[in-house]
């Protein structure tokens, strides 16, 4: 098993944190082109808008997929060749010459992005020993948070000065050169056994994955965390292109630099893990983050960019510790494990607007607040739970 902090650790982290920044990269860059792609193709907003959201359904389903097969042929060639063929997708994207074609090379797009993210995490659970693995955990997830930011300032950036077709082949350029240097980095797999795919030993997994408590409430947690974190941000942009605030479009792309502080926590939450055990370190982020919430009430902006990034903090801490608790909770399937957490995740983000929605055409920014705190409640209660699980079951355990 590699251990954390050695070369061989050092190195898997690094390509595995590189090929995050990547998915997020190419997962969010279209974003800020949205108008631009408006005008170009003469399409509604709604229509535009299904740019991003066929991307991340396809996304999540694409871990379904992915993470059992993993289980099957092994996981490092799964991930090279899906950024790969993701990079040449953004290079097509460039040259998409109507807007159904578009939409469906980001499908496509989607579905690949699905590739790493649905097998990285059961990656190292082969491969790192425990306090390798949660080390290893929180810099991947804070990777993927400097994926995003990077994949909007990129896309918007050069899609400002060039267009969209720029900021498309922008990105697949950067992928490509990225994805050559994951290839070489990725070190080979030395605790893999791979288990024959038959779609009924597949479905027993998941179902299995489903009926475990211990996994099905870091599910839960994990969406419904995410459901409430990417959905503020919709809602705060509504309530700061308003008056008093009046920002124009370009800063209300700023506010998602805040992600930088999930960037940190994430990064830190191996070392805390050492002092705190996983379930408490959630109960912290979902702490955190109904605290961050509360200063997003404040009328001034500085605090509440204050609030977005305690936000930040809260969220990625408990998505970090979730993540790796399904790692180490999984006893056969890692793979598929790891990608039903994913779906979860992903299928939280796309049903956010639902639960909020009524919040805000009621109350505002003060109903999103309430509307979040209701959900959070639930998933504090599970991180209790879940902690009260783990010292039952140290206990139960014999004494070595």
């Amino acid at each position: 098993m590699i251990v954390a902090r050695s070369p061989a650790w050092w190195r898997a982290t690094l390509a595995l944190c590189l090929g995050s920044i990547l998915v997020f990269v190419n997962l969010y860059a279209p974003q800020p082109l949205l108008p631009d792609l408006r005008q170009a193709y003469g399409v509604s907003t709604l229509g535009v808008s299904l740019v991003m959201s066929v991307a991340t359904l396809s996304l999540a389903g694409a871990l379904l997929v992915f993470g059992p097969l993993s289980d099957a042929i092994g996981r490092g060639g799964i991930m090279r060749v899906t950024l790969l063929l993701v990079g040449l997708c953004s290079l097509a994207l460039a040259y998409a010459p109507t807007f159904e074609v578009l939409l469906a090379l980001r499908l496509v797009q989607g579905f690949l992005l699905g590739g790493l993210p649905a097998v990285a995490i059961a990656w190292m659970g082969d491969e790192f020993d425990r306090p390798a693995l949660m080390a290893a955990v929180g810099l991947y997830i804070g990777a993927n948070t400097l994926g995003g930011i990077g994949g909007r300032l990129i896309g918007g950036g050069v899609g400002e000065i060039g267009g969209a077709s720029a900021g498309f082949l922008t990105v697949g350029l950067v992928t490509l050169v990225g994805v050559a240097l994951f290839w070489r980095l990725l070190p080979p797999p030395r605790q893999f056994t791979p288990r024959r795919f038959e779609l009924r030993g597949a479905l027993t997994d998941l179902g299995g994955h489903l009926r475990h408590p211990l996994l099905l409430a870091a599910y839960l947690l994990g969406g419904i965390n995410f459901l409430i974190f990417i959905n503020q941000y919709s809602y705060i942009t509504f309530r700061l292109a308003e008056e008093p605030f009046g920002l124009g479009a370009r800063w209300l792309g700023m506010i998602f630099l805040t992600y930088l502080g999930g960037t940190l926590s994430s990064a830190f939450s191996g070392r805390l893990a050492r002092y705190l055990s996983q379930p408490a370190c959630m109960a912290l982020g979902v702490l955190i983050l109904m605290i961050g919430t509360f200063v997003t009430l404040a009328d001034s902006l500085a605090w509440i960019i204050t609030g977005l990034t305690i936000n930040a903090v809260g969220f990625f801490l408990a998505h970090s510790m979730a993540s790796s608790w399904v790692g180490r909770q999984a006893q056969r399937a890692r793979g598929s494990a790891s990608a039903l957490y994913l779906v979860f995740y992903y299928l939280g983000a796309s049903l956010g607007s639902v639960w909020l929605e009524p919040f805000w055409q009621r109350g505002g920014w003060l109903g999103v607040a309430v509307g979040s705190w209701l959900l959070l409640g639930i998933t504090l209660a599970i991180a209790m739970w879940l902690w009260r699980c783990e010292r039952y079951l140290g206990q139960a355990s014999p004494a070595p």
